[in-house]
């Protein structure tokens, strides 16, 4: 079969490689589509192994082949799952990490781990009904947050972006209102302590971007007793935060990155009603197709952000 293989930083081949073998519990998936994270941009160089390094990790495929202990899976059924090394023609997960895609969701917006990510993360970041809700980021998981907070009941959704773009298809699926960082009225942030009472900031803020910006941004907008939820993955270094700033708004912090994987299946199970009862949409979030021998463009597009850009697949 071909695979993209990461040979070097910022530079993949595609491999003649073997067809993986599985074992009695596993599947063997025939790749349609997995998606470009920018949780690989920097590469695997904190704890680095030794290159190649076989990247992609939100599949979305049709069972070819399953092991004589699988259980509830056949050929030919489409599935997503926590699968890896997905930037091949074929993958193998073991079954307990496969879910089957609801009949009618193309394979490019079945990408189970993204979305399990997302409501996973909104599950554990308490909102209540009539919260004002901001959201730092609108990127592909910052716009996918926003769809399944709406789900549970806030009062109003503001979402912050450096790009009009975002923030103009943030509005269409949703948000109350819109800004650019520069453009946030006074009321939307609680900095000062004389303003305790008055309504400023926000009940929950969702930082969705990753960047240390974004960090500090949200910090200042959360109220005092508020909710701060991280679910931008920081990489590429330390970040700062003032902890005066949060020590004095008494905020609560939720790391939403969740690493249980019952919590991640079940998560993603819920992930594909919501998207099967078109309760969230994937339409206008899947911008851009890659073919194999382009995953270097799609991560550069990906860092680059081209006019138009949200989210980045690879289409087998």
């Amino acid at each position: 079969m071909k695979q993209s293989v990461l040979v070097e930083p910022r530079r993949s081949e595609v491999w003649d490689v073997p067809l993986p073998s599985i074992g009695p519990e596993e599947v063997l998936i025939r790749v349609k589509a997995c998606g470009v994270c920018a949780s690989e941009l920097h590469g695997p160089w904190k704890n680095p192994p030794a290159l190649p390094w076989k990247l992609g990790h939100e599949v979305a495929g049709e069972v070819v082949e399953v092991g004589e202990q699988v259980k509830g899976f056949s050929p030919g059924m489409a599935v997503t799952g926590i699968i890896n090394q997905g930037f091949a023609e074929y993958a193998i997960a073991p079954f307990t990490h496969l879910v089957p895609i609801p009949a009618g969701i193309p394979y490019e917006f079945a990408l189970g781990e993204p979305l399990s990510c997302v409501i996973s993360a909104a599950r554990r970041t308490r909102v209540e009904l009539g919260d004002t809700v901001a959201i730092v980021g609108a990127g592909f998981m910052g716009l996918l947050m926003l769809q399944a907070i709406l789900l549970k009941g806030p009062g109003r959704v503001v979402v912050v972006d450096i790009r009009e773009e975002a923030l103009e298809l943030a509005k269409t699926l949703g948000a109350d209102e819109v800004y650019r960082p520069e453009e946030i009225p006074p009321q939307l942030k609680m900095v000062c302590w004389e303003n305790i009472g008055k309504g400023f900031g926000a009940d929950v803020v969702i930082e969705a971007s990753g960047t240390q910006a974004a960090l500090t941004l949200a910090g200042e907008i959360v109220k005092e007793h508020g909710i701060l939820s991280i679910v931008g993955y920081h990489q590429g270094g330390l970040r700062s935060i003032d902890m005066d700033l949060w020590n004095w708004k008494g905020i609560e912090v939720v790391n939403a990155h969740e690493r249980r994987i019952d919590f991640q299946m079940d998560s993603m199970r819920r992930a594909l009603r919501l998207l099967q009862a078109r309760k969230i949409v994937m339409d206008p979030l899947i911008t851009h197709k890659y073919s194999l021998d382009q995953v270097d463009r799609a991560f550069s597009d990906l860092e680059q952000k081209p006019k138009g850009f949200i989210k980045a697949v690879v289409v087998m």
